[in-house]
């Protein structure tokens, strides 16, 4: 054989190969004005779906190749699959041939991820909808925006319904509400009753496992000055490891265990939600969580539901698989003092600032100091930034290891605002009402303010001596009991 026939021969070989590979590829061909057609695709695609694609491949091209990318394409699920509807169903639309609905809702993924979605349904991320209409959604629905879109505030809709969810209202017609949606917000309340979307996180069409493992993923909302948990996770030791060494992360791995596929980094799905050699995977974000760093005064995550009689996961329970996580890379000596430090350090916040600041507040409200209208004293602005911000950017800086948001951006700050706003805001507060005859509710504020300004942890901004130790009393704590841990 001469070499040109061998030659020959190869390109033929060659062309033969890259016809199969388009032929069963969905997306479009190089230099071509319509995309290719999918040829064994179909072998065993529904009818249904197959005339979807027949249509979508060039009314939208760039879903139809994420989906030709997607494990949902090598596993036979199309268009119709995920978006076929009843007539019955309130957000059904007739679309060509078919019954659909445009949202893709967890009862829907539920057909064949059900565990996936029975745990998302237990999560704190598919209550985040319950957002609105509390004290955050006050400020971004009066406060700061307008009834301006179908009755709602823009900001709501851009901006807290962005990651919190909406609820998503169908018009007469089946068409859906422009003021609420498109969302993607992870605590939606979809037409069909369900909570959440699965697309927070798996952005449609391709519903990648690598990109929701990937901390940028997280950080679409939790981000900012009052919960920068992706700003945190960036400047620990856990972020700059990834970033250093990302190639190393076998993110597309099926099991994804820390200590076998992977031991450069965690990321926020590894701590949360993914699988170790002792768990398995679980959508429910806040099963190894066992503080409440969000609430004004923190808390144990099950003392309030138990109180409330809610059977919930204890939190030492919560602790020990979260633990779990970190002895896949660290000595159980180390994981068991980093909690002993953060304990300490939330005890602290919560003891030295976050319960005075509420008494002081509450005071000021059950003596008419202020008023009832939210935000409309410079004091409720105070207390907010207080808590929301700075006291959530330290506690949080503590849970995940990142010093500089421990002090400077959050207990400097903390402290700063307690003793150089609050304490003056409340006392100008006081004589503003003794000058309006209110002597009575002026004298209680006084005396909560005396009791915390007296206690060991405060006496020192009056002048008297701190202790050179501090063992927490019920007298130290303002007359309030903080769960201690048990070591």
């Amino acid at each position: 054989m001469t070499h040109k026939t061998s030659a020959m021969l190869m390109a033929l070989f060659l062309s033969i190969v890259c016809l199969q590979f388009v032929l069963i590829t969905p997306v479009a061909a190089k230099n071509k004005d319509k995309p290719v057609e999918i040829l064994k695709g179909f072998k065993y695609m529904s009818k249904e779906s197959a005339q979807c694609v027949s249509c979508h491949r060039e009314k939208t091209p760039g879903i139809y190749a994420m989906w030709g990318a997607s494990k949902h394409y090598r596993a036979n699920v199309g268009c119709y699959e995920c978006h076929k509807a009843k007539p019955s169903d309130k957000d059904a639309i007739k679309h060509k041939d078919f019954t659909i609905s445009v949202i893709v809702s967890p009862k829907d993924c539920s057909q064949c991820h059900a565990r996936e979605v029975k745990e998302f349904d237990a999560s704190h991320h598919a209550s985040a909808g319950n957002i609105l209409g509390t004290l955050d959604n006050v400020l971004a629905d009066v406060v700061e925006g307008a009834p301006l879109l179908n009755g709602t505030s823009p900001v709501v809709t851009s901006g807290c319904m962005g990651c919190h969810g909406s609820i998503v209202r169908v018009e007469s017609d089946g068409s859906l509400n422009p003021a609420t949606w498109p969302n993607t917000g992870i605590g939606r309340i979809n037409p069909d009753g369900s909570k959440g979307a699965c697309s927070a996180c798996h952005l449609r069409h391709n519903f990648d496992v690598e990109q929701a493992r990937h901390p940028d993923n997280c950080g679409r909302c939790h981000l900012g000055p009052d919960h920068p948990q992706k700003e945190i996770y960036e400047e620990s030791v856990h972020g700059v490891a990834f970033r250093a060494h990302i190639d190393k992360m076998n993110m597309d791995s099926s099991k994804w265990i820390p200590g076998e596929d992977y031991t450069a980094a965690p990321t926020c799905a590894t701590c949360h939600m993914s699988a170790t050699k002792d768990l398995p995977v679980n959508h429910d974000i806040g099963s190894r969580i066992s503080w409440n760093l969000r609430a004004p005064v923190s808390f144990k995550i099950d003392a309030k539901a138990k109180k409330a009689g809610k059977k919930v996961k204890p939190w030492l329970q919560r602790r020990k698989d979260m633990k779990s996580v970190c002895t896949a890379c660290h000595g159980r000596n180390i994981v068991d003092n980093f909690y002993e430090q953060l304990d300490s350090f939330v005890e602290l916040f919560n003891d030295k600032f976050a319960i005075p600041a509420k008494q002081l507040i509450t005071a000021l409200k059950k003596e008419k100091l202020i008023d009832s209208v939210k935000f409309n004293d410079k004091i409720e602005w105070t207390y907010f930034y207080l808590w929301h911000h700075e006291g959530r950017r330290a506690r949080h800086g503590a849970a995940m290891l990142a010093p500089d948001y421990v002090h400077w951006e959050g207990m400097f700050e903390v402290a700063h605002r307690f003793y150089m706003e609050m304490v003056p805001e409340v006392k100008d507060l006081i004589e503003k009402a003794r000058r309006k005859g209110n002597n009575k509710g002026a004298d209680r504020v006084q005396k909560v303010l005396d009791r915390i300004l007296n206690s060991k942890m405060h006496r020192w901004f009056i002048g008297k001596k701190p202790p050179k130790s501090w063992s927490p009393s019920d007298d130290d704590n303002h007359g309030f009991k903080t769960e201690k841990v048990k070591k």
